[in-house]
């Protein structure tokens, strides 16, 4: 059977991730920025968490987690560069390692760049890749600890992934993220469509993540920076392309 995977509305923009294997009815949550929502999805379908996975140490992606491990005794899964700052690990992985949840044999990214510790969990049979605040929908994370090298090495580490691969970002900041692509590529169709597709979407209170790692290579500008139309946009068009991300962050940033 199937994985599921449930996208959980916590605070007020972040997200996390259940994914369920139907068949042991075992669980495991990806990034906790509060118990409380996630407690009452497991209490009501009856899941058992086995495991939290941990993306990087920002207070909106862990603080729910003490509570959460309290409540189901699931194993807490970190990268071991962050080990210091991040709750008690009872796995520590690091690039190329995996990880048995539900079934699966996940796959552990290093992804620096929005912090320097920040991993991503790849789950290759159902296609879905949880980003924290890596890759996100339709921008990417704030350069807070790594350089703008670092994040484009990571995104490209992301962008092979398979097109159909769902990307499980931490953030409802697509939106915006989308009307600051916008200003790069306005003729792009694929973005007109994927902005008008969101709005609709949100205008109904309807999640935007995940989204398709083949809507993301169209329309996401971090992820497009090697292209001549957003080196032209940004007036670089002979430079590198991390030299090119990195004028396209800054402007998101001064956004």
């Amino acid at each position: 059977m199937p994985l599921e995977l449930m996208t959980i509305p916590c605070l007020r923009d972040n997200y996390a991730f259940l994914v369920h294997d139907p068949e042991t009815m075992r669980t495991v949550c990806i990034d906790v920025p509060e118990s409380g929502p996630i407690l009452a999805v497991l209490s009501a379908r009856r899941w058992e968490l086995t495991h939290i996975l941990l993306t990087h140490h920002h207070g909106d992606h862990i603080d729910g987690v003490p509570k959460l491990q309290a409540a189901t005794g699931a194993k807490v899964v970190g990268a071991s560069a962050d080990a210091h700052r991040l709750p008690p690990l009872d796995i520590a992985v690091a690039e190329g390692d995996t990880v048995e949840v539900c079934g699966e044999t996940v796959r552990v990214l290093e992804v620096p760049g929005h912090t320097v510790g920040h991993i991503a969990f790849h789950f290759p049979t159902p296609g879905y890749v949880f980003t924290g605040d890596s890759l996100m929908a339709g921008g990417c994370g704030r350069l807070f600890e790594g350089t703008a090298e670092q994040m484009w090495d990571s995104l490209q580490k992301l962008a092979v992934l398979p097109d159909d691969t769902l990307v499980c970002s931490g953030h409802e900041y697509t939106e915006g993220n989308l009307r600051f692509a916008a200003t790069l590529e306005p003729e792009n169709p694929d973005l007109i469509l994927r902005i008008e597709t969101v709005t609709a979407d949100r205008a109904e209170s309807r999640p935007s993540v995940p989204s398709s790692l083949a809507d993301e290579s169209a329309t996401n500008p971090f992820l497009r920076a090697d292209l001549p139309a957003l080196r032209d946009a940004v007036g670089l068009p002979d430079a590198p392309a991390a030299a090119v991300f990195a004028e396209i962050r800054q402007r998101k940033d001064n956004f």
